[in-house]
């Protein structure tokens, strides 16, 4: 997906998070950090009445009993084709075969080096061992979609399996709890979905992952006969759940993206680590799609292909609660998060990374912080935000590069002084709020530490109106609107004539102390979610001006539920 919105926020600052080799960092407040566990297999006291699948380059066994291909047991075949992208470019019917390129193409020989282990039936199966070509997947027949009985349990309990032509891990039939039709407005109740996930405690699952470019059906039309993006699947809702304890790790490796559903997905627990070449999470019905986040332990590490976000969802992204580190290219105007819709923050801690991230909704009951570096950041270097008592809100070294961070935890509050410190050093800057309109690649792994924290936005377009408004509206400082014109011919390729420095003060309703540092009476910056920034009107939420300015302020203030800021750093 690749609709951005505009953000209305532009802060020069060095951030850094961790990368695909890892990174460190701490964060103050309320926060669900991630679960203790080990690479043992998980208790059998969980769901000890599922039917028990043993996966092996040798055979598979499903309750102790060996399958061989093309034979079933307890719900379990074993055999027949894995849908992949054939090595051709016409059916024999002379009809094109797909969109796909020559290297989303596979041979037969590929093809019939992997393994298919089948889920036919509705239960629960507890999943172990190795499969180091082949897939797993759910498929109780298309009447499933609308059976509330056709519901199927997978317990990841020490699961490693390999697929090199398509997803490792595929649901395509079972019970669709969710109209596709129907707009949620990002709130879905999915507890009744056909497709379900559990990371046993104290398990350890790999899954390692390509994908199959569009297929079409074999007439003239063109018409779409399978498309599967990521190494981890979902044709129908999907949920992933942690154990009791919360203990056990899934670890996603993807050629393409990581984790899909063609609807829904909702993450109730576990921990889940993503490592993909482009999106690192995606649901995709357009207008529609809801990912939400109600606890567990996410980190998403996104677009290390070409590009690619981090969480991507063609509708909703609603965060309720657990700890979300997503990481997005940093060159490819991608983001962290990223939403068509709303994006809407109630709870937990969430960090996001990227080029551009997409603003959060006002409509979230969470405090949101939103910044925006003019320009990527490469170096690891640290950065650290504390309030005013100097306790540490977050703190974050990276080796990624991007330019947006947005940080989201109960530890934000309003009407609270914030600095931001990058390698030790106390960031100066000039603020503005506005009210604004919303090959296989497995190399690498997870080794060393995933990323942690911070926050958000960048410009590099002008909203509709910019340059009006910057010369009808009286109530803009002259040196802010010089600094907001010298944006503009930037921002449109002109030249800037005259070099302006950041005034040292201006008074505004903002109050000044004798160090030169500031509080901002910032405006909460309002997004509706799909539109780019609209002109800030000349009055902010309670009378007060939304254009209220300062230059060179070290600190800044929330406000709203989500402030944003347009900065210049002086360091």
């Amino acid at each position: 997906m690749k609709n951005k919105k505009l953000l209305s926020t532009v802060l020069a600052l060095a951030l850094c998070l961790s990368a695909l080799a890892g990174c460190n960092a701490q964060q103050g407040g309320n926060s669900q950090s991630e679960s203790s566990g080990s690479s043992q297999s998980g208790t059998q006291t969980e769901y000890s009445d599922a039917k028990q699948i043993v996966l092996s380059d040798d055979g598979i066994t499903v309750d102790g009993k060996t399958v061989a291909a093309g034979e079933s047991e307890s719900g379990v075949t074993v055999g027949s084709e894995i849908i992949y992208y054939h090595d051709m470019d016409n059916y024999e019917s002379g009809n094109e075969y797909g969109d796909g390129d020559d290297e989303d193409k596979h041979t037969e020989a590929e093809a019939a080096a992997h393994t298919l282990v089948t889920i036919t039936e509705a239960g629960i199966y507890r999943v172990s061992g190795t499969l180091s070509k082949g897939q797993l997947a759910v498929d109780l027949g298309e009447d499933a979609v609308t059976d509330p009985t056709a519901v199927v349990t997978l317990v990841l309990d020490g699961a490693d399996i390999t697929c090199e032509i398509a997803p490792a891990v595929i649901f395509y039939n079972v019970y669709e709890c969710s109209d596709s039709t129907v707009d949620t407005k990002g709130v879905v109740d999915t507890s009744a979905a056909g497709a379900n996930v559990v990371v046993a405690d104290g398990s350890e699952n790999h899954i390692k992952g390509s994908y199959v470019a569009k297929i079409y059906k074999d007439n003239s039309e063109q018409k779409k006969l399978a498309k599967y993006d990521a190494a981890f699947y979902s044709k129908r809702t999907i949920n992933i759940n942690g154990g009791a304890e919360g203990t056990g790790k899934l670890y996603i490796e993807a050629e393409n993206e990581g984790l899909d559903s063609e609807l829904h997905l909702t993450i109730n627990g576990g921990n889940i680590y993503i490592n993909s070449q482009d999106d690192g999470i995606n649901t995709n019905e357009d207008g529609i799609s809801v990912t939400t986040v109600n606890g567990g332990y996410l980190f998403v590490n996104g677009g290390l292909g070409e590009e690619g976000d981090g969480i991507d969802s063609n509708g909703y992204i609603t965060i309720n609660g657990g700890t979300v580190l997503a990481v997005a290219n940093g060159k490819a105007g991608d983001g962290g998060i990223d939403a068509d819709m709303d994006i809407t923050i109630n709870g937990g801690v969430v960090t996001a990374f990227g080029s551009r991230n997409d603003s959060v909704s006002e409509n979230s009951a969470q405090n949101c912080m939103e910044l925006t570096f003019n320009g990527s950041r490469t170096a690891a270097q640290g950065l650290a935000v504390k309030d005013a008592d100097g306790n540490t809100v977050i703190e974050a070294a990276c080796e990624r590069e991007f330019s947006s961070v947005t940080y989201s935890s109960p530890a934000l509050e309003q009407n609270v002084d914030y600095t931001v410190y990058v390698d030790g050093v106390q960031q100066a800057y000039t603020a503005v709020s506005v009210d604004a309109a919303p090959g296989m690649g497995f190399g690498g792994g997870f080794e060393g530490r995933e990323p942690v924290l911070i926050n958000d936005p960048i410009v590099t377009e002008l909203p509709d109106g910019f340059e009006e408004w910057i010369k009808s509206d009286d109530n803009i400082p002259d040196n802010i609107r010089e600094w907001l014109e010298d944006i503009s011919r930037a921002l449109t390729g002109q030249p800037i004539e005259t070099p302006r420095p950041v005034e040292p003060k201006l008074e505004t309703e903002g109050s000044t102390s004798g160090d030169g540092q500031m509080s901002t009476n910032a405006q909460q910056s309002v997004s509706d979610g799909n539109k780019p920034p609209e002109k800030p009107d000349s009055t902010g939420t309670n009378g007060e001006n939304s254009a209220n300015s300062h230059a060179a302020s070290s600190t800044f203030v929330l406000t709203g539920v989500r402030t944003s800021f347009i900065g210049v750093a002086n360091a």
